[in-house]
């Protein structure tokens, strides 16, 4: 008898009413593992060998799932492998920072097909929709040009922007984008493409990206600490991307701290030192600068110590979010990632280490308590591109319960 090779998977349902639910855990499982026969989707989703072979059918029918040729395991009769046709969805996601948007159209499997970058106009938002849009025209063009059949496939639109969200903040705080959050964004995206928009924080996009093609893929339980302008956490519980009632989970920029060595009791929310932002301060760099990443990636390939200090006092801050977060989260892993350069991030990762002791320490672990994700300054675009695969096709109770999934927007 052949050895069972072990395939991760959600269980599925065989009750009646239940069978977008089930579709979703198909996809998921195929996306995950890759190849999979009948057999196999039956054993590791727990649904009956008619229900996968009807939903099998189904989905051949879409075109989201292809056979492929046959293989013969041991004595047995030859089994059937299936996979998910990469041509079966699109979507385009769109990122939208203090200074520069950008845009990136990605297939079912989450391959990236066409982006597009410009500088947002001054003006705010009642200028920048015409250059956001104008963008994502341009973006779809590209995307129809390298995949004609995406014309019928697109699935939607998501956005990421820096939050909170739905907080007041004073309109020229550069920490929180006022403007843009005052602004009807999504009705004037969903008015001028004809796609289904939503919105999401920019290290939950950052998150969406690490579970669908990174570090976190076909993890359960993964925490991802975003740090690029700004300060984040992308919060990915029992699969499911978490949101908070406000969609403002995971804000942990926000956390108020105080300097390593401070004398007074001067908080201030953590991002303050833990960030691009506060390096761009102290190194006098301009964040619009287009080359910003190069920049600061030749100052941290040198020896320089305005950022090995930087370094220490982030450091210093993020361990002790690290041992926070896996107290009250228990993750499988918690993943560095975000728009900063690759060097710095290879500096802070190193820096962090020790970790502090935590219930996370022990033995048997299949992930490292923190690695290291997506250094690109594309990530935050290929999350939001990846949400609306995600929302389309990842299972969800909401399925079940047909409502939305908490956080939405």
């Amino acid at each position: 008898m052949n050895e069972m090779r072990p395939i991760r998977a959600k269980s599925g349902t065989n009750q009646e009413g239940a069978s977008a639910h089930n579709r979703r855990v198909m996809i998921d499982a195929l996306r995950v593992n890759g190849q999979l026969s009948r057999a196999d989707l039956a054993r590791a989703t727990a649904l009956t060998k008619q229900a996968v072979s009807n939903i099998i059918e189904e989905l051949e029918r879409d075109g989201l799932v292809a056979s492929l040729a046959a293989v013969r395991r041991g004595r047995g009769q030859p089994s059937t492998p299936y996979r998910l046709v990469p041509e079966g969805a699109f979507a385009i996601g769109l990122q939208i920072d203090r200074h520069v948007t950008r845009t990136i159209a990605v297939d079912l499997v989450g391959a990236v097909l066409a982006r597009g970058e410009v500088s947002l106009p001054a003006g705010g938002p009642a200028r920048g929709t015409e250059t956001i849009l104008s963008l994502i025209e341009k973006t779809r063009q590209e995307l129809t040009g390298v995949a004609p059949q995406s014309r019928d496939r697109l699935v939607g639109l998501g956005v990421a922007m820096p939050g909170p969200f739905g907080i007041d903040a004073d309109v020229n705080d550069p920490w929180v984008m006022a403007a843009w959050q005052s602004f009807p964004l999504l009705e004037t995206l969903s008015s001028g493409t004809g796609f289904d928009v939503r919105l999401q924080n920019d290290a939950a996009a950052a998150a969406t990206a690490e579970k669908m093609v990174g570090a976190a893929h076909g993890l359960e339980h993964a925490l991802c600490i975003y740090l690029g302008y700004g300060l984040g956490a992308g919060l990915i519980l029992n699969g499911e991307l978490y949101h908070g009632a406000n969609g403002n989970a995971g804000e942990i920029g926000m956390i108020l701290s105080r300097p390593r060595g401070a004398t007074d009791d001067g908080r201030a929310p953590l991002e303050y030192r833990a960030s691009i932002a506060s390096l761009c301060k102290i190194l006098d760099l301009d964040p619009a600068d287009p080359d910003l990443y190069t920049r600061i990636d030749a100052i941290a390939s040198v020896p320089d110590r305005r950022v090995a200090a930087w370094i220490a006092d982030a450091a210093f801050e993020l361990q002790a979010v690290i041992q926070a977060l896996e107290t009250v989260f228990d993750p499988q892993t918690i993943i560095l990632c975000g728009g900063m350069p690759h060097e710095l991030a290879r500096l802070l990762l190193s820096a962090l280490h020790p970790l502090l002791p935590s219930i996370a320490e022990r033995r048997g672990r299949s992930a490292p308590r923190l690695q290291l994700g997506f250094t690109d300054p594309w990530a935050v675009a290929i999350g939001a591109a990846a949400e609306p695969i995600s929302r389309t096709f990842d299972p969800r109770f909401s399925a079940i319960l047909k409502k939305r999934a908490d956080g939405a927007r």
